[in-house]
């Protein structure tokens, strides 16, 4: 409790600087997950890969699909050269995300039938999970963050939904592996859905059930999506619901504290919106997507024990029966978004017309330099001297403006700026 006092306290105080090197006790990692797009989508892998590179992706969330790589049981399965074991495109993905620098955070998951009696991949297995999780590791030694399957509260992804089955089952027996297999592995448990289905179990029952199950993990994995498009990352719009979306990030940490300690990390694995077109059902504006980017990443770096924002995906599917968050468009046509992922900006707070400012420039390294810009005149121009960011791309500052006032960032390495943020 005492350093999240210390933390906002810092905060404010950077708040109130003209021009601040900006850091979070957590310093999050900010990253995408869309697996499809990564071993299927346009061009080559290389090309896919320098565009999250341009959009200074600083991490990737990753499926391992164990009943795709050993639709056979393996003789030996804690040997990845073992020869039922086909990696295939999932070996060829991680090796190039390697390549690139670019970290991966690996999820198993997907049961294959000689493991679960015969079922669909979301069945949880009885047996050979443990050495999967072995061979991953030793196939991906230099992949060090791990989440054990995905959603198991709902019975889209596990069945059955049972938080004592998952954690037998699945959790502690890989993350016994994982940490046999390399010391430096970090695995995540949970992985959960934000509210309960009508099949499934809320994920604060889940996550109670876990404790009481005796579950063994380094950091808690949580997917806070929106339950509404009236919901902002500040602003729950049911506010009596027992959902944990990311507008109740602070009781999801303190439930993370409260059933498996302070030390734990807390990874927020996918978030998104929908965008309307093409969803007009549960889509919102693409101008709210790009804010509610800047917001989300604002909230996450605020929170300490946040290590980390999954932002799903980089490519809308095509079918509206799928998920349209992406930062393209089905057709391959950048969103706002795209940039605001790149140049997160966000208002922390306004006092009569002092505003405080936060944001990040995201592609490139180390201090970076940067421009605010305020829309006056019909052009855009200058909102003081360039500044500079911190080590690792953020900054807060403080400017006057009124009301309404529209600002943004402008990054001349990048060489493009984020979209326009109205000063509310």
């Amino acid at each position: 409790m005492r350093r999240g006092v210390v933390a906002l306290i810092a905060f404010a105080v950077l708040a109130l600087l003209p021009s601040a090197q900006a850091g979070s006790s957590s310093r999050p990692a900010f990253g995408v997950q869309d697996d499809a797009w990564l071993m299927y989508g346009p061009g080559t892998l290389p090309e896919r890969l320098a565009t999250l590179d341009s959009l200074g992706t600083q991490v990737v969330r990753f499926t391992l699909r164990w009943d795709q790589v050993a639709p056979r049981r393996p003789a030996s399965p804690r040997n990845p050269a073992d020869p039922a074991y086909d990696w295939g495109q999932f070996d060829t993905v991680l090796r190039g995300l390697h390549a690139e620098g670019i970290p991966a955070v690996v999820t198993l998951y997907g049961s294959p039938t000689w493991a679960n009696g015969g079922h669909p991949p979301n069945w949880l297995p009885t047996k050979g999970f443990a050495d999967f999780a072995y061979a991953a590791s030793k196939k991906f030694p230099w992949v060090h963050q791990w989440t054990v399957w995905n959603e198991p509260n709902g019975r889209t992804f596990a069945v059955p939904v049972s938080p004592g089955a998952y954690v037998r089952r699945l959790l502690n027996p890989a993350y016994a592996s994982l940490h046999q297999a390399n010391r430096a592995n970090v695995v995540a448990g949970g992985v959960t859905s934000p509210r309960k289905t009508p099949s499934g179990m809320s994920p604060l029952q889940f996550m109670l059930g876990m404790k009481l199950a005796g579950a063994r993990l380094d950091a808690y994995a949580h997917n806070p999506y929106p339950v509404s498009t009236q919901e902002t990352p500040f602003r729950s719009a049911c506010e009596r619901c027992t959902v944990l979306t990311m507008a109740s990030l602070p009781a999801i940490r303190a439930d993370v504290t409260r059933y498996f300690g302070a030390s734990k990390q807390l990874w927020l694995t996918e978030y998104g919106y929908q965008t309307n077109p093409p969803d007009r059902l549960l889509g919102v504006s693409y101008a709210k997507q790009a804010a509610y980017i800047g917001q989300a990443a604002l909230r996450t770096w605020q929170q300490p024990g946040v290590t980390m924002l999954i932002q799903f995906l980089v490519r809308d599917e095509p079918s509206l029966g799928g998920w349209q968050s992406g930062l393209f468009t089905s057709g391959g046509t950048a969103k706002p978004s795209y940039h605001a992922f790149a140049l997160p900006l966000a208002e922390v707070s306004r006092k009569g017309s002092r505003v405080s400012l936060w944001g990040q420039v995201r592609p490139g390294s180390g201090t970076r330099p940067y421009l605010l810009q305020r829309f006056v005149g019909g052009r855009w121009a200058s909102l003081g001297a360039t500044g500079h960011t911190d080590a690792g791309g953020t900054f807060v500052r403080t400017v006057t403006l009124p009301r309404g006032a529209l600002v943004r960032i402008w990054s001349a390495d990048a060489g493009y700026a984020s979209p326009a943020l109205t000063v509310a």
